[in-house]
């Protein structure tokens, strides 16, 4: 597989994002559903902790890709829900600083939406990647 950003701008980057990521020779491409901070018995953790359950989200997601036999350096698009975008962009290093460790980029949107469909959740991760 073959990555090439594609930054016609370059603010981006020092966020820790692509604006866009062409990839050609792949031959596996995995669709995440989102997210969230659950354990592995699907409760809720980390009630009202956006610092918290963004890393549990986290690793959620690694776990998926984990399985499917990837990583997150296979990640090519992220997409961030929260319900709090202002208390999310305190913690964003937690997700920018486990991205950079895997020395990849995806393309990403954040989104403040009203809620998540579990109550006291404040982010999830949605992801696709390749291999």
């Amino acid at each position: 597989m073959e990555r090439t950003a594609v930054n016609p701008v370059t603010w981006s980057q020092e966020l820790g994002f692509n604006q866009g990521e062409l990839v050609t020779g792949h031959t596996r491409t995995l669709y995440v559903s989102g997210q969230t901070a659950t354990g592995t018995d699907g409760r809720p953790e980390h009630d009202g902790d956006v610092a918290a359950q963004l890393a549990l989200a986290v690793d959620n997601l690694e776990a998926v890709l984990d399985a499917a036999g990837m990583s997150l350096a296979n990640l090519v698009r992220l997409n961030v829900y929260t319900t709090d975008v202002d208390e999310l962009f305190p913690h964003y290093g937690v997700l920018a600083a486990r991205l950079g460790a895997a020395g990849v980029a995806p393309t990403t949107t954040m989104l403040g939406v009203t809620r998540l469909a579990i109550p006291g959740q404040k982010v999830e991760l949605e992801g696709t990647a390749v291999g």
